[in-house]
């Protein structure tokens, strides 16, 4: 069976990037891809930071791209709120905040939790405890286990999430990856069907997986949070594991994986 490839889906941290230093290669292999007919959008569940403060770290670092080529789970989350008309307690990082200007806060009927390493001490996870209890809802912008620093490894979202879905007998609803409708939403722009796109990112369950289930390729990068065996974790596994970004964009570059 003919898969042509139209839509190319890149997460940003870990697969181009980690912090403030590039992944060496990806922006020339970005360059390469830019000048195929490929549609290109970045999606990334980062919420640490806003959208422009991310933006501005990407420019920062040497990349060209534009607002409008990011998708992040951050705006799936704000889209949520306002289509419940929550009003949230936000377990999130300072430097996101300015993603929910406007959004009314007081008197919370949800909990909103990202990664917000400052944020997650007692006196807050139980303020949210005590909201769900009593009926409010719980929204993860995602539920990454963890994530590439510079120095290493360092807890994810996740965890916290769980550990409240746990103690307050209830289920988040999960906005970003490896949710259907973050990928979907993402590539709605270019009027393609999942089976023309393809997604690229250092994260085998957030990154492939979704992507995969949602009907799209996956190509896994040994970069970022990827750990030996990572391909191994998932079924169906990734449609390729490659070593880093350039590599990826040679495959998809290539004759044979734009018609496949």
């Amino acid at each position: 069976m003919e898969r042509k490839i139209k839509t190319v889906l890149v997460d940003l941290s870990g697969t181009i990037h980690i912090e403030n230093e590039e992944i060496p290669g990806s922006m020339n292999a970005l360059k390469r891809l830019r000048k195929s007919n490929l549609n290109i959008k970045f999606v990334t569940n980062t919420t640490k930071e806003s959208q422009k403060l991310l933006l501005e770290r990407l420019k920062r670092i040497g990349f060209s791209i534009e607002s409008s080529e990011i998708f992040t789970s951050l705006t799936a989350a704000v889209k949520l709120i306002k289509k419940k008309s929550l009003r949230p307690l936000l377990l999130v990082d300072d430097r996101a905040l300015e993603e929910f200007e406007g959004i009314e806060t007081m008197s919370p009927n949800a909990v909103v939790v990202g990664l917000a390493p400052e944020t997650f001490e007692y006196r807050n996870l139980n303020q949210a405890f005590w909201l769900l209890i009593n009926g409010a809802s719980l929204i993860a912008i995602h539920k990454a286990r963890y994530y590439k620093t510079a120095s290493g490894l360092c807890l994810g979202p996740g965890p916290f999430v769980t550990g409240l879905e746990y103690a307050a007998d209830c289920k988040a609803e999960v906005v970003g990856k490896p949710e259907k409708t973050f990928f979907l939403s993402a590539v709605e722009e270019f009027n393609c069907q999942p089976e023309e796109c393809i997604m690229i990112g250092d994260d085998v369950r957030d990154d492939i997986n979704g992507a995969q289930k949602c009907g799209m390729l996956g190509i896994l990068v040994q970069t970022g949070k990827y750990r030996p065996n990572d391909e191994e974790k998932i079924y169906p596994k990734p449609y390729l594991t490659v070593k880093d970004f350039p590599e990826a964009v040679d495959k998809i570059l290539s004759e044979k994986y734009l018609q496949i």
